[in-house]
């Protein structure tokens, strides 16, 4: 079993999308691969597995067991080659940033027509950004804030802050990052409106504009600027030290105003712990999960699969979970580029994930 899935994961690496694919893809593997492979997971050596041994191996995986391994091994790699680096941001901050968020597998329709509704925490900077952990949502998305809650206590949030979408802005969310020793950084909508109303009513008039940063791509300038306030003694929602409002200015390459969007937040760190700029950088980075969520629905066409049975659908996420991250922490930021040049070589997907002796 877990020489299939050291094989399926490689395929995966090499852009399969599918069982079928994925059975043609390991057709090819090499019988000395093949070998050492089925050595190192204790088992003799055998030829290779075929559609029906694989589609039963990945459909009856422990997907909460697989999502532990492959998050394990993702993050120790991510802390490993960080590390060796040394890398910090501009201001000398330790790269620790969870981003939380939710995806709906929509091609893998259950018998009653419900959809599988995974909730993943995705580690580290946007550009070697990996999966810690993942979880199916019981019941859908009016569940999500729930399982965050059970997905956050499996983690050591020591030095870490937690961002998220307005949906996960709960206290009793905020209390489970704080007690297991992290942080967070909320936005705060109109879907809390008590909360929201207390930060509509600060005097942000009279705040100076503490952080500015502007970018331009896709035909359109972008101009963020945040403002911070320290939290009232009265607000309605535990553990924050500092509220902020960032506002976002978008024009075309002329100057023609486009958009312009304000968000509300609220953060546990304290001043010295995390400026404004680090503010403003943890609210703009959260788009670092979506980006993940895109990959497996462009490259891998996840929601145009209608793998559907059992833990299928889940281990295959998981499996593309593994093959995005695994490729970032090889250097490599175009996802669906790196596929073709994993494919090109059939050693290099085992590489990559470490299974080569």
């Amino acid at each position: 079993m877990a020489a299939v899935l050291a094989l399926a994961a490689a395929a995966t690496v090499a852009g399969m999308t599918g069982y079928r694919a994925i059975t043609g893809w390991i057709a090819d593997v090499p019988a000395e691969v093949l070998a050492n492979l089925y050595m190192r997971a204790g088992a003799a050596p055998a030829p290779a597995p075929g559609m029906t041994t694989i589609w039963r191996i990945l459909t009856d995986t422990d997907a909460d067991m697989l999502d532990s391994a492959i998050g394990t091994w993702l993050t120790t790699s991510l802390l490993t080659c960080m590390n060796t680096s040394d890398e910090t941001d501009e201001q000398g901050t330790p790269l620790a940033h969870l981003r939380l968020d939710g995806k709906t597998v929509r091609g893998a329709k259950n018998d009653d027509g419900t959809q599988r509704h995974l909730l993943a925490v995705v580690m580290g900077p946007p550009d070697k950004a990996v999966t810690a952990a993942q979880a199916e949502v019981d019941g859908a998305k009016p569940r999500e804030t729930i399982t965050a809650r059970d997905l956050l206590k499996r983690l050591d949030l020591t030095g870490t802050v937690t961002t998220a979408d307005a949906l996960h802005t709960v206290k009793a969310t905020a209390k489970v990052i704080r007690e297991r020793g992290g942080h967070f950084v909320l936005p705060v909508k109109e879907n809390r409106g008590k909360l929201f109303d207390a930060l509509d009513v600060l005097a942000w008039k009279d705040a100076e504009i503490a952080h500015t940063s502007t970018g331009k791509g896709h035909g359109r300038i972008t101009t963020r600027t945040i403002q911070v306030l320290p939290a009232p003694d009265d607000l309605p929602f535990p553990h924050v030290s500092q509220v902020f409002l960032i506002e976002r200015h978008v024009t075309d390459l002329h100057g023609k105003p486009i958009s312009a969007v304000a968000q509300l937040g609220v953060a546990s760190p304290a001043p010295d712990q995390a400026t404004p700029a680090h503010l403003a950088r943890y609210v703009q980075d959260q788009w670092g999960i979506e980006v993940l969520h895109w990959i497996r629905d462009t490259l891998y066409r996840e929601d145009h699969s209608r793998t559907r049975t059992r833990s299928g659908p889940r281990v295959m996420a998981s499996l593309r979970n593994l093959a995005v991250g695994a490729l970032r922490l090889a250097g490599r930021t175009d996802i669906t580029e790196a596929t073709r040049w994993a494919c090109r070589y059939m050693s290099r997907p085992f590489a990559i994930l470490g299974l080569t002796s």
